[in-house]
């Protein structure tokens, strides 16, 4: 027997499987499809890491796996390279991010190919290569001529840091979602698109998918779609008008004030009639200082001041209230206003019990003196006019229709998201295909002009204006208008990075193709994606965006299915050695490269897929690393006890159909490291036996193969099966050959176990007295005793009582 130097093995079969181009998906339509899709990669300069390891290698499992099923298998890879992880190292590095980029793929691949993935290579895409980002313009285009890209003026999270306007789904918790520097408030011209109006699509296509409650609870969650109504309260002897969005319409009558956001336009239209319009200026001022998260989020002391000359009517009782400007009320969330109704509202009750305003009971149950009561799911209305004793369930339909009756609103569906900010102040990203002309306004450029490409710029450092660096480009950005032939200028914003990485699943279907962005044929077979696996960090931000992009397609009639993957899953973090997050501060980051030149590649794959549960979050032990390498070198040593045999052996024929049903199972349900434990328990039996037949040893090796792909493809060969393991058939089982006929009980005498005896799976009590009454073990503990009682627990125990 050879000896098992993994470098040797490892190098010759990734040389192998590259040159026979045997994991390449051929297109055609006669046999069944898998596409497995991983993440979208930034090939940052840091290059991969144990996180990317155990993502790959989970859909690695599963796509090696259908080919050995006979799936005609999509499995590709390609580089998330625009935005700003790539122009930030690149900025650090003092390099252009077009080297950097180039460089941080090579380094990638080779990295990738080093593992041994069964990548189609031949599919890889890249973000930033024209032909590609062609037809994120292309789309792009059609959301802006189907009037779902827009541009406004309006406050938008900026960082200070990275120089970049932000999109909510960036900045939750007030820091940039890149660098963690906190984030501002800014008024700037900002693209969006209107993700918003295809809140009611992305939630009602999460029936018709299969993702874990997690991650449908972080959609749900960030979607937020509440019922409730519009109402209106009108500006005393005036014709302006608040709108308010509540859930709550059953509460108007507590309703004691008004409080707008700092930004609000009301401010602007009712100044003449404002009398302290210096007080309300010096506190805008504070706000714009403040991020979302510290308006928003933080308990602290709530501040505000009055709008003095103004106030609001209360639409249902008719009082007169004030209306104050506060800065935990948001322009961009709901309408910029809130009517307070400080007796059944935390921050509402101690808004006014700082600024000395009424608090008003309307639903029985609490001491509003003390606090405010919001356990009001249930109840009774009170001081509510004619909603006066009426449940809470009774209120809020009533208390609707009377605002509909009255035309003061109107019943309303409301989401916590808000639409998309779609624009970069930086260089490395797509160029928007738009243009401004004097006389035509915003117009798209021409399709069969695209794609419109970066210019070749040696400075590309983002500017303190919070203007992107193309805007000094005047060669670039003068141009003339597609619509009128007048002169126009370009849109000097790029798009953020994930407008490459909201579509690129439909490219690796058809990469090659000049004449659109993919074959509606190759759509129509391969799509929807069949498995997508990734990380918790992007399902609020990169799921949901590349959710909504496929479905304007689908809309638009591009594509052929609604939802673009049919299942999405989620590994959990690797962690340090010390139980925390992985980083270079400390000190505490794996690479995988050390641990592919000391133990293997194979011995990387079998560890990150045996380290725990695979979808929460496991600290990285080099103890298990090595215990994965001794399991790989007991399995060379098979063949030391390796015999002839064509078919299971009677001693081994269960073992090996309950191993097959076990590794199968658990495979597909990602519990990887249930299927690798039984695998290493049949290693334990063939060891213990003393001998293992070639049958047994053909099934366990492809049953390992998924995960171990070198070291099983090397052995197959060695023993000399017929063809390629790659090439084969994928082992199935047997059910009633995976229960034991004869099964090991325990005889208990007195309750104390006194020896074992082996009986049929369906043995009687009486079968299983014959057979202990043989044990000298056990008869030498009842001769000479009466045995008073008997307890059989079929195929589990059996106790003999005696005095």
């Amino acid at each position: 027997m050879s000896s098992y130097n993994f470098k040797k093995i490892e190098k010759k079969w990734q040389k192998e499987w590259e040159e026979k181009e045997v994991f390449k998906a051929i297109d055609f339509s006669e046999k069944p499809k898998f596409f497995g899709l991983v993440e979208f990669p930034y090939p940052s300069g840091v290059g991969l890491h144990v996180g990317h390891v155990r993502a790959y290698t989970s859909l690695e499992v599963i796509s090696r796996k259908r080919r050995l099923e006979g799936y005609n298998v999509l499995f590709p890879i390609g580089w998330d390279a625009f935005g700003l992880p790539t122009e930030n190292y690149a900025i650090k590095t003092g390099r252009h991010p077009r080297i950097v980029t180039d460089e941080n793929i090579e380094v990638f691949t080779n990295q990738l190919k080093e593992i041994g993935y069964s990548f189609d290579w031949d599919r890889t895409i890249d973000s930033t290569d024209p032909d590609y980002y062609k037809w994120t313009q292309w789309i792009f285009l059609n959301l802006f001529d189907k009037g779902f890209a827009y541009k406004n003026t309006t406050y938008v999270n900026f960082c200070n840091d990275c120089k970049v306007v932000l999109a909510n789904e960036e900045s939750q918790g007030g820091v940039c979602d890149r660098c963690g520097s906190e984030v501002v408030q800014m008024e700037k011209d900002v693209w969006f698109l209107k993700i918003r109006e295809y809140a009611d699509k992305l939630l009602d296509g999460l029936d018709e998918v299969h993702f874990p409650p997690r991650i449908r609870l972080e959609q749900e969650n960030w979607i937020g779609r509440s019922y409730g109504a519009q109402v209106d309260f009108s500006i005393k002897d005036s014709e302006e008008k608040l709108t308010v969005f509540t859930t709550r319409a059953d509460t108007l009558y507590g309703a004691t004030f008004m409080v707008i956001a700092p930004e609000h336009p009301l401010i602007e239209s009712m100044k003449d009639r404002i009398s302290n319009l210096d007080e309300l200026a010096r506190y805008q001022e504070q706000a714009k200082k403040k991020t979302e998260f510290e308006r928003v989020q933080l308990a602290k002391e709530k501040t505000g001041v009055e709008i003095k000359g103004i106030s609001a009517i209360n639409p249902l009782n008719g009082e007169s209230i004030p209306v104050w400007i506060a800065d935990y009320v948001m322009m961009g969330y709901g309408t910029g206003a809130i009517m307070a109704v400080p007796g059944h509202d935390t921050r509402d009750w101690e808004f006014a019990k700082k600024f000395d305003l009424p608090i008003i009971e309307v639903i029985k149950g609490g001491n509003i003196e003390e606090e405010a009561y919001t356990d009001i799911e249930q109840g009774t209305l009170v001081n509510s006019g004619r909603l006066d004793g009426l449940s809470v369930k009774e209120a809020k339909a009533k208390a609707i229709e009377y605002v509909e009756e009255l035309g003061i609103g109107k019943r309303t569906t409301n989401y916590k998201m808000k639409d998309w900010a779609f624009n970069r102040q930086r260089y490395w990203g797509e160029p928007i295909p738009i243009v401004e002309c004097e006389c035509c306004g915003l117009v798209g450029v021409n399709k069969e002009d695209l794609p419109i490409r970066l210019p070749d710029v040696e400075n590309y450092q983002p500017t303190e204006t919070g203007e992107s660096p193309l805007a000094s480009i005047e060669e670039w950005i003068n141009t003339t208008c597609p619509k009128c032939g007048g002169p126009a200028k370009r849109e000097t914003d790029t798009m953020p990075q994930w407008a490459g990485s909201s579509w690129y699943f439909l490219r690796y279907i058809d990469p090659h193709n000049h004449e659109e962005f993919a074959s509606k044929d190759k759509l129509n077979y391969w799509m929807p994606v069949d498995w997508y696996n990734g990380g918790m960090e992007h399902v609020t931000r990169h799921l949901i965006y590349s959710r909504f992009w496929h479905r304007f397609l689908y809309d638009i009639g591009e594509v052929p299915v609604k939802e673009p993957y049919a299942k999405r899953s989620a590994q959990g973090l690797i962690l340090g050695s010390d139980g925390e997050k992985m980083s270079k501060s400390r000190g505490n980051v794996i690479n995988p490269r050390d641990i592919i030149e000391e133990y293997g590649a194979d011995t990387l794959r079998t560890y990150i897929m045996f380290i725990g549960d695979y979808e929460k979050p496991a600290p990285w032990n080099e103890n298990g690393v090595k215990g994965s390498k001794r399991f790989l070198d007991r399995l060379w040593k098979l063949q030391e006890i390796l015999v002839d045999g064509d078919e299971y052996s009677k001693e081994n024929e269960v073992l090996m159909h309950k191993t097959i049903k076990k590794v199968n199972e658990d495979y597909e349900a990602l519990k990887f490291n249930t299927a690798i434990a039984a695998m290493m328990s049949a290693l334990n039996d063939f060891n213990g036996k003393g001998q293992i037949n070639k049958a047994e040893f053909k099934t366990f090796i492809m049953l390992l193969n998924p995960i171990a792909p070198h070291i099983t493809e090397e052995l197959w060969e060695l023993v000399g099966f017929d063809g390629a393991l790659n090439q084969a058939s994928w082992p199935t089982y047997d059910e009633e050959k995976t229960i034991e006929s004869v099964i090991e009980m325990a005889v208990q005498v007195n309750g104390k176990v006194r020896g074992k005896i082996t009986v049929p799976v369906n043995a009687t009590k009486e079968d299983a007295n014959k057979v202990a009454m043989a044990d000298e073990n056990i008869t030498n503990h009842i001769n000479g005793k009466n045995i008073v009682k008997e307890i059989f627990v079929p195929g589990k125990i059996y106790n003999i009582v005696v005095k």
